[in-house]
């Protein structure tokens, strides 16, 4: 109701208003004003007073706050410059370029003069832009520049710069039209995932308890960069491994290739299965192809166990020595024991020899040794002893001659009142003979027997 009792009386004074004779020039065009904060646009006036010597009160017909709100006296012909600072309404919402009426009212005859100002009025986040002015990804720095759009002198700014690569808060202050440009550190630990593209760039602003947001965009170049590490280790087990580091920031397409040849190849396995394996004459070639993404590591390890071949020929020789041993051997006397359990519970094993010649052999004398504490049992299966003295600790079997491939086996029992504990050891068989008139000897294998095999059984 008063906003609309001002403008009436205005239309009413209307005939009136010409009648000051003054010239109002604005030296200071479209100043600013940034909603939510409690600071004037301030405006530069040069006032030229063409009549008689006046005071003149500076009025506004709309609510905004005008400071200050007279001129004081000014000269006939004179020219006074005031500094008008004004204060929009806090209801006030319209954003923009605004012309705003002001009154000049004489103190001495009331009359008026009717001037306008045009101003600008700016949400605190459209007053900014944001971005940045270089990545330089080997330099491990980014500059980002942060603009004052308006003609508006900022203090104490707080922003705090948030994006995919670094966070950062500067507090600082920003002329009308300033630009300032900040350098970052980075690290690529922090971004090295990241694939090439646009990314955003936000600077959260804090002024006067006013907070706002303001983007720039942040344009990470396409930069492949795959780096190969390959490394050898090893000899009876030996290693291959080869490593593709994707450093860059986009998806890389790699192969890794390998080579054995058809030997060694029996004898490796790989932490990864090849895609494709190609015989080319003796050599195996392996090849393995992936799409490494940005801070990946793609890694074959290849693995050649020579102890697995040295092994098997190793058998393979000793198996052949003991063929050729066997098959040079005239006799072999292979000799075995068995536990026999006895009415009165005592400790019996029967030992068993097996006599082969494997050539014609002539005065052939099987000799068998008995073990201490041990007494000889009176019975013997297979051919009988020539002698069997048990105070000497001897059997003997005595053969004219031994036909090729033929084979004789003996047996016989021996006791002891007294238990055996742990591993009892027999002697070996030994065999003397005479072939092609040179005397030769030959032994068993060794046998032996474990006290708990008796309690088992």
């Amino acid at each position: 109701m008063k906003k609309l009792t001002l403008s009436i009386l205005l239309l009413l004074l209307l005939p009136t208003i010409f009648a000051i004779n003054l010239e109002v020039t604005q030296k200071t065009p479209n100043q600013v004003i940034i909603g939510g904060l409690n600071q004037p646009a301030i405006v530069e006036l040069e006032i030229t007073n063409l009549g008689s010597i006046d005071n003149f009160e500076i009025l506004n017909l709309f609510g905004f706050t005008l400071n200050p709100t007279e001129t004081g006296f000014i000269k006939n012909s004179e020219t006074k410059k005031i500094y008008l600072e004004v204060y929009p309404r806090s209801d006030f919402s319209i954003k923009g370029y605004y012309t705003l009426s002001y009154l000049l009212k004489s103190k001495q005859t009331s009359k008026l003069h009717n001037q306008e100002l045009t101003l600008k009025i700016v949400d605190l986040g459209n007053a900014f832009e944001v971005g940045i002015e270089g990545f330089d990804l080997d330099a491990n720095e980014i500059e980002i520049y942060f603009k004052n759009k308006e003609n508006f002198n900022f203090q104490d700014l707080s922003v705090k710069f948030t994006s995919n690569f670094f966070k950062s808060q500067e507090e600082f202050d920003l002329n009308p039209n300033e630009k300032k440009v900040f350098n970052i550190e980075l690290d690529k630990d922090d971004f090295k995932r990241l694939n090439a593209g646009f990314y955003t760039l936000t600077a959260e602003i804090s002024v006067e308890n006013q907070k706002a947001e303001v983007e720039g965009i942040i344009n990470f170049k396409q930069n492949p960069d795959l780096k190969t590490h390959a490394e050898k280790s090893g000899f009876f087990i030996y290693t291959s491994k080869v490593q593709k580091e994707n450093t860059g920031n986009i998806i890389t397409k790699t192969q890794i290739e390998l080579n054995k040849n058809i030997f060694s190849r029996l004898f490796t396995t790989f932490n990864v299965e090849p895609d494709l394996v190609k015989r080319n004459g003796i050599k195996i070639n392996y090849t393995w192809e992936k799409s490494v993404k940005p801070g990946e590591t793609f890694e074959v390890v290849a693995k050649t166990n020579f102890l697995f071949p040295v092994i098997i020929i190793s058998l393979i020789v000793i198996l052949i020595i003991t063929i050729q041993h066997y098959l040079k051997c005239d006799i072999v006397i292979k000799k075995r024991i068995n536990f026999v359990h006895t009415k009165n519970k005592q400790f019996a094993l029967k030992v068993n020899i097996m006599v082969r010649a494997q050539n014609y052999v002539e005065q052939v004398n099987i000799l068998d040794r008995l073990p201490l504490m041990v007494k000889l049992y009176s019975k013997f299966g297979g051919q009988e002893p020539t002698r069997a003295n048990e105070e000497k600790r001897r059997i003997e079997w005595n053969f004219e001659k031994l036909e090729k491939g033929e084979v004789r086996t003996m047996s016989y029992v021996i006791y002891s009142k007294v238990g055996v504990f742990g591993k009892f050891a027999l002697p070996k068989t030994t065999a003397i003979y005479e072939k092609e008139g040179e005397l030769k000897e030959t032994a068993s294998n060794q046998v032996y027997f474990m006290s708990e095999e008796a309690r088992e059984q």
